[in-house]
């Protein structure tokens, strides 16, 4: 008898944190960033979690149609693994008739998921309005490093249990032939997003496909000049973090301005790892911009700015991390100080006009990134841009 998965598997993912249900238990891997405001009203309105009734699901009367390459022993699952499941119901305090149930996302990769986890975020991008008017929570497991067939089996008959969709980025044929067919079996939902692309890619090319998964031993990496070139934009980009070694600013691709805790770190390491030499530098009320900032080309500069209230959030987090109390005489994460940098920032910035301002609430480190290569490049072939008095 395959055991069932109780636990969830990390996602690797620092916007992800785990949901605590009314018993004290915990419901899995839950993206906070998707999440945040359906939890905030969770506590506002005084709903709470409690469990669903389960749907015992009786997979023992389709074991003969797996596919021969499924060797794994596979039974009903008993009441008490059954009880061990757990899910999200919110019940509106005000109508008891309104219940939203979590929903579970399973995704399932030969390698480090990393194609998937990219993949399912964007794709729930496009449903915050109902989790967040709806309050339904949604809850992403990711199952890296999935090289063999019991194993999967395992995740799909629990995905199986818990009425989920099974996501996965199998690049072994028969991996991912014997998960569509499972899934088909037991009635999971399921989604391969790599098998289309590589169809259609091998189909263009006229080769068949390796069938390995990156970082499979079989499979050679060769270090190119693109390889040396991020390692050495990714070296550049650390030391020059946070306004560190002014002088060499002019080496820099990019140069990243903002107040504390815009962003301007994990942006400056994002665009590193595209190869781009970037430096960040803080501005600070009372503190002077190094001068090396104004002599340089102004086309490398892009600042960032962030509405008040996300930014004092952000902040009222940071100081609990190094271990500072409310009483304390510190300002930083003051309303009055926020908007006293934020506007000192914003005259700055209004003082360099060249330097596009990018509105960074509410966005990934991505699609700010996005923003900033596009204008760079656009920059850099003399292209038609925008007026730079636009706040991206």
């Amino acid at each position: 008898m395959i055991p069932p998965i109780t636990e969830p598997t990390s996602t690797g993912n620092p916007n992800t944190e785990q949901f605590p249900s009314s018993n004290g238990r915990k419901l899995g891997n839950i993206s906070g960033q998707l999440n945040r405001w359906s939890r905030a009203r969770v506590i506002r309105s005084g709903r709470k979690l409690d469990r669903p009734p389960v749907h015992h699901q009786t997979a023992t009367q389709h074991v003969d149609q797996l596919p021969k390459e499924i060797n794994v022993s596979i039974t009903s699952p008993s009441s008490s693994s059954l009880s061990s499941l757990e899910d999200c119901t919110l019940k509106e305090s005000d109508d008891d008739d309104l219940v939203a149930k979590g929903k579970e996302i399973y995704m399932v990769s030969d390698g480090s998921g990393r194609t998937a986890e990219h993949s399912v975020n964007a794709a729930l991008g496009q449903f915050e309005h109902f989790m967040v008017h709806r309050g339904c929570s949604v809850n992403t497991r990711l199952f890296s490093g999935i090289n063999d067939i019991e194993r999967l089996m395992e995740i799909i008959m629990q995905a199986a249990k818990e009425d989920a969709i099974l996501i996965y980025t199998l690049a072994d044929e028969k991996m991912a032939a014997s998960a569509r067919h499972a899934c088909k079996v037991w009635g999971v939902s399921s989604i391969d997003i790599l098998r289309p692309i590589i169809d259609a890619i091998a189909s263009h090319l006229g080769v068949s496909p390796s069938g390995l998964p990156r970082g499979a031993p079989g499979r050679k990496f060769p270090l190119t000049d693109d390889y040396f070139k991020r390692i050495d934009a990714i070296e550049f980009t650390i030391k020059q973090d946070d306004g560190a070694l002014p002088q060499n600013l002019h080496r820099a691709d990019i140069v990243i301005a903002g107040v504390s805790r815009s962003g301007k770190t994990p942006l400056s390491i994002y665009l590193a790892q595209k190869g781009f030499k970037v430096a960040n530098v803080p501005i600070v009320v009372g503190i002077e911009l190094p001068k090396s900032l104004y002599e340089i080309d102004p086309k490398k500069v892009f600042a960032l700015t962030i509405n008040p209230v996300m930014l004092q959030t952000i902040r009222r987090e940071r100081a609990k991390s190094l271990g500072f109390v409310e009483d304390e005489k510190s300002s930083y994460a003051e309303m009055v100080h926020v908007r006293e940098e934020l506007d000192y920032a914003t005259k700055i910035f209004v003082q360099n006009p060249t330097w596009p301002v990018i509105e960074v609430t509410g966005k990934a480190i991505e699609e700010i990134a996005v923003i900033v290569l596009r204008l760079y490049q656009d920059r850099k072939q003399n292209s038609s841009i925008p007026v730079i008095s636009r706040i991206y």
